[in-house]
């Protein structure tokens, strides 16, 4: 699979900052998968759970608290209040 260069920042500093095949997220329209090639948008994201895939098998859970994404031609930005992967 084609990857993407994903950063996920918080006030406490950058939680995510690399390669990763596919993020999935809850819009406030309902829940977002963003691969790589996707069209650019940019949405408001709610808290709760998500996920980074940083490769075909290898999931990243983390819990967030709502934010915003942004969706460009060469880049996935993810910013939220709080972002704690999961252990």
């Amino acid at each position: 699979m084609k990857t993407f260069h994903l950063t996920v920042a918080s006030p406490d500093g950058n939680a995510f900052s690399g390669e990763a095949v596919k993020l999935d997220v809850r819009g406030t329209e309902g829940e977002l998968a963003v691969m790589a090639g996707h069209i650019p948008f940019v949405t408001s994201v709610v808290g709760g759970a998500c996920a980074v895939w940083t490769d075909e098998s290898t999931k990243r859970t983390a819990t967030l608290d709502g934010g915003l994404l942004t969706v460009s031609a060469d880049a996935v930005t993810l910013l939220s209040g709080s972002f704690r992967f999961d252990q």
